[in-house]
């Protein structure tokens, strides 16, 4: 079941608010400004990994348990059969399984991922982002144009970047029926 965006806002104002941390805070660690920190907490935006991601950072839980409201529980091993992970639909038409989601206290974020072709684009841009910490993508079917730091690649099956995701870099898929890919978001180091 796809985690419902009203619910997952609800869910990030209230840990904004049992932490007793400030809207501006946040925006700053979200790296949004106020007034567009404030349209994702009510629901009227839908969410990036990386927005969830440094929000879980910063409150200081798993991501999982602001996408469902449950808490992981599972500490010495976890079974997700194929096609079972917990889904997630983020970043235009990209679709993330996560399939590690009820083990607790994680090193790492691991997913299946399913970047879609998207005509416009082919030569354009490439969106970046950051997250503190390291990413690995290994390249299972499909081709992606990968970008880290200013620098462009283009990956495929077989092909793996092991990265400091605290650089700006980001991907779209290259081939017409598009990428899936494993990755696996590995959280900084205190």
């Amino acid at each position: 079941m796809e985690p419902n965006i009203a619910e997952v806002a609800q869910r990030i104002k209230g840990m904004r608010e049992l932490c007793d941390i400030s809207i501006e805070e946040m925006a700053q660690v979200v790296g949004k400004t106020v007034e567009e920190y404030v349209e994702y907490e009510s629901g009227k935006m839908d969410f990036s990994f990386t927005f969830l991601y440094k929000c879980a950072e910063r409150f200081d839980i798993d991501i999982v348990e602001l996408l469902t409201g449950d808490n992981p529980h599972l500490s010495n091993c976890t079974l997700v059969r194929s096609g079972q992970g917990l889904p997630m639909k983020r970043r235009l038409g990209f679709e993330y399984q996560h399939l590690a989601y009820s083990f607790k206290d994680k090193f790492s974020e691991t997913f299946m991922v399913i970047a879609p072709y998207i005509e416009e684009d082919q030569g354009a841009p490439i969106r970046v982002s950051s997250h503190e910490g390291q990413e690995f993508d290994y390249i299972l079917e499909g081709t992606l144009r990968f970008t880290h730091d200013g620098r462009e690649y283009d990956l495929g099956p077989g092909d793996s970047v092991y990265y400091d995701s605290g650089k700006a870099h980001g991907m779209y898929a290259t081939s017409k029926d598009g990428c899936r890919f494993i990755a696996v978001v590995m959280k900084g180091c205190e």
